[in-house]
């Protein structure tokens, strides 16, 4: 394990200029060549980022500019992280095909691998539910399951096959995942694994994130249609958005704490939001091309997302 500390003058020179309106974005630039996919915020303020191009985690304070970088191994391929209750990272790495716990105190790195039995998983999301359990997706036809205390990992096979990508938890403990190869989002059984799948009425929707709100629904977002959907567990009902843009490719999702969502759109290069009331979408275009935001997340007030594409770490502050 090595880190190190800097301060990036350019994001200096951003919180110093101040004069983005309250709900433009605010980007805070990182080091080329990081491609920052995945952000996880912490209760002081700072956040974790995992970087695809080095195979390492960053721990950035937006205030002073203080950006920590650990490397998590040779071969390493981050693609998500979350915070765990005292402010450590948990990293989903495909490279490694492990899970990464960052110790938050001496940034020291704990490597737990997949068994033998899900040899090259592809991880690619990763959650903690209301029990603190962490759970997580592999693209290649994986999904499981990490007790954070005893280190003890489950790995079941994807009934669907290749395709598990997002998942989200619901208000009451629920988790499920989306599969995109074919076609569905998926309810886990939290306690025996089995899975319970509903497919989206439309073929080849290409479903690829998922986002909870306040009473349980799932909203989707369709990389292969350019669609926003909503599922209802409750009744089983499905309503469908199409985004603005012919082209358009939604990709990342966040549901906020008012029930709006955010989604990225790669095609458009933009970060959407949704109002489920108006049924309107609001658009926050990067202003640089090929920004490809392909995780959000957010807390009160605050959205935040990595363009993998320039390097960047943005935020929409309302």
């Amino acid at each position: 394990m090595q880190h190190r500390l800097r301060l990036l003058p350019a994001l200096l020179g951003v919180l110093l200029s101040a004069t983005a309106h309250a709900a433009d974005p605010q980007y805070f630039p990182l080091s080329r060549g990081v491609t920052p996919a995945a952000i996880a915020l912490l209760d002081d303020g700072r956040l974790w980022y995992v970087s695809a191009g080095t195979g390492s985690l960053g721990r950035l304070d937006p205030q002073s500019g203080q950006d920590e970088q650990v490397s998590l191994g040779k071969g390493s391929l981050p693609r998500a992280v979350i915070a765990g209750a005292d402010g450590s990272a948990w990293v989903a790495d495909s490279g490694l095909n492990a899970i990464v716990r960052v110790d938050p105190e001496r940034l020291g790195t704990e490597v737990i691998r997949l068994p033998d039995n899900a040899p090259d998983a592809g991880l690619d999301s990763i959650v903690q539910d209301d029990d603190d359990e962490i759970w997580f997706t592999g693209e290649n036809g994986y999904f499981g399951r990490l007790d954070p205390d005893s280190r003890q990992l489950q790995v079941w096979q994807a009934p669907g096959g290749k395709g598990p990508h997002g998942l989200a938890v619901t208000p009451d403990g629920q988790v499920w995942y989306a599969s995109s190869d074919d076609n569905s989002i998926n309810h886990i059984d939290t306690l025996s694994g089995s899975v319970t799948r509903y497919p989206l009425p439309v073929a080849n929707s290409g479903p690829l994130q998922l986002g909870a709100d306040s009473i349980g629904r799932l909203w989707i977002s369709q990389s292969g249609n350019g669609q926003l959907s909503r599922f209802d567990p409750s009744d089983g009902s499905w309503q469908h958005w199409p985004l603005p843009g012919a082209q358009a490719q939604p990709c990342a999702i966040f549901v906020d704490s008012m029930d709006r969502v955010w989604l990225s759109d790669i095609a458009g290069n933009a970060i959407l939001r949704f109002d489920p009331q108006s049924a309107r979408f609001t658009s926050y275009p990067s202003d640089r091309a090929d920004a490809r935001v392909r995780q959000l997340t957010g807390r009160p007030g605050a959205v935040w997302g990595a363009e993998s594409g320039t390097d960047r770490l943005l935020v929409i502050r309302e």
